[in-house]
């Protein structure tokens, strides 16, 4: 129910039936006209709608604005619609205002929606996937984890609110180069833990992190030096066998407490046994895309605009990666049936784009078109003025885990869903943890709670919030009324507007905004002091305004606290 679109469509049919009516009263000529422009006004004194119309038509009816605009007007009739009146401004503008059942009815809106306020039905629904994390895990996850989950997650959230089948995806790297660098690494530490430092030179190019060493210290617990009587084969079996699910089960755990929840992990490894590389690849080279050099098969992506070609299979007769990532992404288009695919990756994989998508279109999948990428940029960990790079509690890199130990899940999931994916971000750890309206979380929530202390309150007094439908709204006509009720009615359009522009933190500068007019209401209207008619109106106000606040906190992941 989108409300605010449905006036705006209204208002442009009210155009074009008045100029269609001036032109057969031949006010106005007949030409082949654009559509009629309509848009909100950046200020509430020109109108709740404007349009540009009489602008638009100056040059093909060669006629000066303000005539059209005036003929227009002689032929426009506002009888059913949501419009209370229609003027003239300056050299042409249609500015419309809305009449007091449309307030009435925006109210109401919120009331017979619930929970579901602000979905809307998609004109051509698509079955979409969005990727995002998808870390090694061969590793604790980083800050640019915790704000590409925040960002994936939202936007999946905002797709499905517009009307979209949405499935979030994890793909979890188990197979190729870095697995075997993984073994090694735990391996080599393995065998120093046992013998000494000494032992075993540990190759520059391993992975150098704390993990690696407590992966190493557990299996020395668990095997002691048994592991060092099996072959190479049986040992990185083991290393393996232990060391993945042991990371894996610990990024379940840790998103799961950031509160994302995937409806599918896939694992790379299923590719390669399936033989769904192997297939790839032979259909890329019987599309002619391939050729072989050196032993190795290549894929001919200069051919499609990247400055390099790039290996699929190696002279030892192992895949790639990058074959491993075209045979995932034909198993989403052609396997699964995804109509649409958005992977939200880092900003330094910007050169994997395009080569990715051309070789889709080799493929003959539309890849260009059909698989989108969202780059997310560096985020800065910030306390005290000073860039973060190391947790307190040990010492080591920041982590997820350390994140969340060090400030409330609910402010790392607003704050990093704080700017759009493509802008840097700085992260302020101090401002994160405020209470008070610095932070924009904690804006929104007080808002949210303040309502619920209202209706409480009124409850404690013997008064009850009565059904909207049964309570006259025409009666809230305060400016600051009016602005809150346009304020909830914008919802739909926002949710939509953000998964158009795959944006999901529209919807946390429309929190902000929406608590701000709340406030601006609060401090403005009596509530319980009104005479009876404006106050059960006020409440129903109240009562529509908590759950659109209740509905945005929910589609960014965060709680609507009712006390505070």
């Amino acid at each position: 129910m989108n409300l605010l679109d449905t006036a705006r469509q209204a208002a442009a049919d009210v155009v074009k039936a008045a100029y269609d009516k001036a032109v057969a009263a031949g006010t106005l000529p007949q030409a082949e006209l654009p559509p009629v422009a309509v848009e909100m006004p950046k200020d509430a004194a020109n109108g709740d709608w404007a349009s540009t119309f009489a602008m638009q038509c100056a040059k093909p009816l060669r006629m000066a604005p303000r005539k059209i605009a005036e003929a227009i007007v002689e032929n426009l009739s506002l009888d059913g619609t949501c419009f209370e009146k229609i003027e003239i401004a300056g050299p042409g503008f249609l500015n419309f205002t809305l009449n007091p059942a449309w307030y009435q009815d925006a109210v109401r809106a919120v009331e017979t929606c619930g929970a579901d306020y602000g979905k809307t039905k998609a004109e051509k629904p698509e079955k979409i996937m969005v990727e995002f994390v998808s870390a090694n895990p061969t590793g604790p996850m980083h800050m640019g984890n915790a704000r590409g989950g925040v960002l994936g997650d939202c936007l999946a959230e905002v797709l499905a609110w517009a009307g979209n089948d949405v499935t979030r995806e994890f793909y979890i790297n188990d197979a190729g180069n870095q697995v075997d660098k993984f073994a090694h690494s735990v391996e080599g530490r393995y065998i120093q833990e046992l013998k000494g430092e000494d032992a075993i030179e540990f190759d520059p190019s391993w992975y150098q992190g704390a993990d690696i060493r407590e992966l190493a210290h557990d299996l020395v617990l668990m095997h002691g030096d048994k592991l060092l009587d099996m072959t190479p084969e049986e040992r990185f079996d083991a290393i393996v066998g232990y060391g993945l699910p042991h990371n894996i089960e610990k990024m379940q755990k840790d998103l799961e407490r950031y509160k994302i929840h995937y409806d599918v992990w896939f694992r790379e490894s299923t590719l390669h046994d399936s033989g769904a590389v192997a297939e790839t690849v032979q259909m890329l080279t019987d599309a002619g895309v391939t050729y072989e050099q050196d032993g190795a098969l290549w894929l001919k992506s200069t051919a499609f605009g990247a400055d390099k070609d790039d290996v699929l299979r190696r002279a030892n007769g192992f895949y790639t990666y990058f074959a491993a990532d075209i045979a995932y992404h034909r198993n989403k288009f052609v396997t699964r049936g995804f109509d649409r695919v958005i992977n939200i990756w880092g900003a330094d994989h910007h050169g994997h784009v395009a080569r990715l998508q051309r070789a889709l279109d080799a493929l003959g999948l539309d890849g260009s078109n059909r698989l989108e990428i969202v780059l997310m940029q560096l985020v800065r960990m910030m306390q005290g003025g000073e860039v973060v790079r190391m947790s307190k509690r040990t010492g080591k890199s920041l982590t997820l885990s350390d994140l969340l130990d060090e400030i409330p899940v609910d402010a790392a999931r607003f704050f990093f869903n704080s700017r759009a994916a493509e802008t840097q971000m700085e992260f302020d750890l101090d401002l994160a943890v405020k209470q008070d309206s610095e932070n924009p979380l904690y804006y929104v929530q007080y808002a949210h709670a303040r309502i619920c202390s209202v209706l409480r309150n009124a409850a404690e007094n013997g008064v009850s919030v009565p059904k909207a439908a049964d309570v006259d709204l025409t009666v809230l006509t305060h400016a600051d009324e009016k602005a809150l009720i346009k304020a909830i009615a914008l919802l739909p359009e926002e949710i939509r507007e953000a998964a158009l522009s795959r944006d999901p933190s529209k919807l946390n500068k429309y929190g902000v905004m929406l608590a701000a007019q709340f406030h601006r209401f609060y401090n403005a209207c009596r509530i319980m002091d009104a005479e009876p008619a404006v106050r059960d109106a006020r409440l129903c106000l109240c009562q529509a305004t908590v759950q659109t606040i209740k509905n945005v906190l929910g589609i960014i992941g965060v709680d609507a606290p009712e006390k505070m």
